[in-house]
């Protein structure tokens, strides 16, 4: 009996945070920060035109609940970047869900100088390329950000997938995407690639 209702109270949690109002609240957020010319990392001559970044339609099937499998004893390593910059990284735990029909897996890992800081101490990253990118989406991956928690599951909102600032401007410096992170289905969610 208790599994039955965790099994149907179990869309009620995901549906709680996957809503077309948070994906829409997102979306707005990153127009927002892309058009203040403080904030932007838009060229000048994109900005002087930009209207708003293309998104995918919002689709409650790209949000989906993974099962997280702690990896408590790997090393920090050097994510490779597009640039110079050697920014350290650490396997958080592995992620594994079903999207579009199929059974995937997600490395998520934590950024070791930005957990220092007090306001991303429970921030995770999600980097990941997919069968869009490249055709519909930025050929060098895009990125998801997570908060950790002490449960075993976590959801993951592809509708809130965003690119690197490397899609807009060269002069930034992106992590790329770990091989292992490369999704054999099309997210069609999210940000879609740059058109200036």
């Amino acid at each position: 009996m208790k599994k039955i209702l965790l099994m149907l109270l179990l869309p009620v949690a995901v549906s709680a945070q996957c809503s077309v109002e948070i994906s829409k609240a997102f979306q707005n957020q990153l127009n927002k920060e892309y058009a203040d010319e403080k904030e932007s990392p838009l060229k000048k001559e994109d900005l002087v035109h930009f209207s708003g970044l293309d998104f995918y339609d919002i689709n409650g099937e790209f949000c989906v609940e993974a099962r997280l499998t702690r990896t408590p004893k790997e090393k920090p390593f050097v994510m490779p970047t597009s640039g110079t910059r050697k920014p350290l990284y650490v396997k958080y735990g592995e992620l594994e869900f079903m999207l579009q029909g199929k059974k995937c897996n997600l490395n998520v890992y934590r950024n070791i100088e930005l957990s220092k800081m007090e306001k991303f101490k429970n921030h995770l990253f999600l980097p990941f390329t997919d069968l869009t990118s490249g055709v519909e989406s930025y050929g060098g991956g895009r990125y998801i950000d997570l908060e950790a928690t002490d449960k075993d599951t976590v959801i993951i909102d592809f509708n809130q997938a965003y690119n690197p600032y490397c899609a807009y401007n060269e002069g930034y410096s992106c992590p790329i995407p770990p091989k292992e992170n490369d999704l054999l289905v099309e997210v069609r969610a999210g940000v879609k690639k740059f058109h200036d």
